[in-house]
């Protein structure tokens, strides 16, 4: 996703907050997801931040209406693509991957009830996949045993669109291809929420303007070094890194 709002809006300076060592917040409750969420809006925002991106499906559902009512600024959130999902599919079935967070709260039940009335929705969590990514393994034998085991299924069912419902599965869309056959639509939101970023910072006049490339920075709460090495792979080259260090 950062990649994304990096190619759709090269001028502006991004800051991101990878929170390593309480990855992932599938299995975590909400009021701590809740809690986290809140820490990491208001560092962001002492960097300066001029938007917020929560780039975590199960922190949006846990989170962002809170977030909104107390941050005065654009905040933009991410939600499985049912809607498009149900658009696209042929078969009538489509397949949701997602952390167990994200399936089982009430803002996931509130999106299928809205949205997916005109097809059948699958869901299933992937319990450990997230943990695969963090770890660079994005097509370990491993990796691909576990990514088989969530998907097959599905396909069985007769799924022909599976919705990657969480934002660390997009990296693994070219295992994917390899698994699945070309008629197998994958869907994800990176696009969707950079045009949604940049119509709301339109809207308030804080585009930035000129032909120089905004920096990126990034923090991490885990071990530094181990996202660093992380980040060539993930982002394509490597970027400053600085500790976080925040309560909540």
């Amino acid at each position: 996703m950062l990649r994304c709002i990096r190619f759709d809006l090269p001028a502006e300076s991004l800051h991101y907050v990878a929170d390593c060592s309480h990855a992932p917040y599938g299995d975590k409750s909400p009021e701590f997801i809740e809690a986290r969420s809140f820490a990491i809006a208001e560092f962001l925002v002492d960097t300066g931040a001029k938007a917020l991106v929560v780039a975590c499906n199960t922190a949006t559902a846990a989170a962002i209406t809170k977030l909104r009512m107390k941050f005065d600024l654009p905040i933009v959130g991410v939600e499985p693509a049912v809607k498009p999902a149900v658009a696209a599919t042929r078969s009538g079935v489509i397949g949701v991957l997602a952390t167990s967070g994200t399936l089982e709260s009430d803002k996931f039940a509130q999106l299928t009830a809205r949205f997916g009335s005109n097809a059948k929705v699958i869901v299933q969590p992937c319990p450990g996949l997230v943990e695969q990514i963090e770890r660079g393994e994005l097509a370990s034998e491993e990796t691909r045993a576990l990514l088989a085991a969530f998907v097959q299924p599905l396909i069985a069912q007769g799924a022909d669109t599976l919705v990657l419902g969480c934002t660390h599965y997009p990296f693994l869309i070219p295992l994917l291809r390899e698994m699945l056959s070309e008629d197998i639509a994958l869907i994800e939101t990176s696009a969707a929420v950079s045009r949604q970023l940049a119509r709301l910072l339109e809207e308030r006049g804080l585009l930035a303007e000129g032909d120089l490339s905004g920096s990126v920075r990034c923090w991490t709460s885990g071990p530094m070094q181990a996202f660093a090495d992380l980040l060539p792979l993930l982002w394509g080259e490597a970027l400053p890194v600085a500790n976080l260090t925040i309560s909540g």
